[in-house]
């Protein structure tokens, strides 16, 4: 790994220091992630996989992501929103999820307020995207990625004044840079 943060694959390709070489990661780095989305459905599937990833590894939640899927609908907050308590004890049962009655019932609870946020604004998309910051610097070292910034904070104060759960400042920081809405690919890293 170099001083700023940056690996060099077997493709020859330099990447950011946090993919590694596990296959899976270093796909998601090179065609996911710091990629801009505006798709609802992507944009509430990746914020409750954030609170998801609470205290855990991003790969972690990746590798679970499929199964993630299938137990919610495919993120279809509209479904997702009906969950009951049979639903919430079945997912409790699941091994290909994270079975953290906290996380799942806050999946449930941030569909109900996805669905009233999309009334008054028209969309996710239009609402995240309303807090990208302007005046982002793109990072020459690793050292330079932020856990948390004003814009996350700002993000994370608003949803839970709505209603949200699991949606701190670091949270909400990650689901910014994942989807796009900041770009912290360092400098030199072929994705950027």
């Amino acid at each position: 790994m170099s001083d700023k943060g940056l690996i060099t694959g077997e493709d020859t390709h330099q990447r950011c220091w946090w993919c590694g070489t596990d296959e899976e990661y270093v796909r998601y780095h090179d065609t996911e992630w710091g990629h801009p989305v505006h798709d609802d459905t992507h944009l509430f599937e990746k914020i409750c996989l954030e609170g998801f990833q609470a205290g855990l590894s991003w790969l972690t939640i990746l590798r679970k992501r499929e199964n993630f899927r299938a137990s919610f609908d495919d993120f279809d907050f509209y479904k997702v929103a009906k969950y009951d308590n049979d639903a919430i004890n079945l997912l409790l049962q699941n091994t290909g999820i994270i079975r953290h009655r906290g996380k799942i019932e806050a999946t449930i609870n941030n569909a109900q307020r996805a669905i009233e946020l999309i009334e008054e604004k028209g969309s996710l998309s239009d609402y995240f995207w309303s807090f990208q910051p302007q005046n982002h610097c793109a990072p020459e070292l690793k050292t330079d990625i932020l856990g948390k910034t004003e814009a996350s904070t700002i993000l994370s104060k608003d949803l839970k004044k709505r209603g949200w759960k699991f949606v701190g400042p670091t949270t909400c920081y990650a689901f910014m840079q994942a989807m796009g809405m900041v770009n912290d690919h360092i400098k030199g890293c072929h994705s950027r």
